[in-house]
């Protein structure tokens, strides 16, 4: 063996593999430094605690995350819903239309026949299914003009409406919900 690093008694084959010889110029490891060494069982609950609630921390933002696509999900689903149902019902309201103005035109000698009655109840049927959809009309003569209801075609003298509210409807508007499906087409009163 080299100089300064002689072997002693104590340090047996078995010693020298265990990792326990023990050198002359050493001292052997105390109980501290053994202690130090090995965590306790206070230590290895504390950090097993402390893993538990790292991972239900983590466990409950993925359940968050989860809970909050699942919203997101939805509700993009809903809107699609509604842009779908929209654009079909736009192409039905030029149908509704020709019903009001086929049945604000009827000439006098018909007014009484069974055919027209029918007519009348298929467009009373129309706007109920149009109702079951969340479609209403927009208000529009004596209303105040607005931009996001309502399309101004022309200005009219009028005087029993203030300036700037409206005073005939040519065209009217609809709403879905809160969004306008098509605006009303009206004049304002100068």
């Amino acid at each position: 063996m080299q100089a300064g690093n002689e072997i002693t008694a104590e340090e047996t084959p078995e010693a020298v593999l265990n990792g326990t010889a023990v050198l002359e110029n050493q001292e052997a490891p105390t109980e501290e430094a053994t202690a130090v060494a090995t965590p306790t069982l206070e230590d290895q609950l504390a950090a097993a605690q402390a893993e538990a609630a790292d991972y239900k921390d983590r466990w409950l933002r993925s359940q968050a995350e989860f809970a909050n696509a699942r919203k997101r999900m939805e509700k993009e689903r809903i809107e699609l819903y509604s842009m779908a149902a929209g654009d079909v019902i736009k192409k039905l309201l030029p149908v509704l239309d020709d019903f009001e103005r086929a049945l604000n035109n009827v000439p006098d000698s018909i007014g009484d026949n069974p055919w027209l009655e029918g007519i009348d109840l298929v467009q009373r049927k129309l706007f109920t299914i149009l109702e079951n959809f969340n479609v209403t009309p927009i208000e529009a003569v004596g209303q105040p003009f607005d931009p996001n209801l309502h399309e101004a075609i022309t200005q009219e003298a009028a005087d029993e409406y203030e300036s700037g509210h409206i005073c005939r409807e040519l065209q009217k508007g609809y709403k879905i919900s809160d969004r306008v499906l098509r605006p009303s087409l009206v004049a304002v009163a100068e």
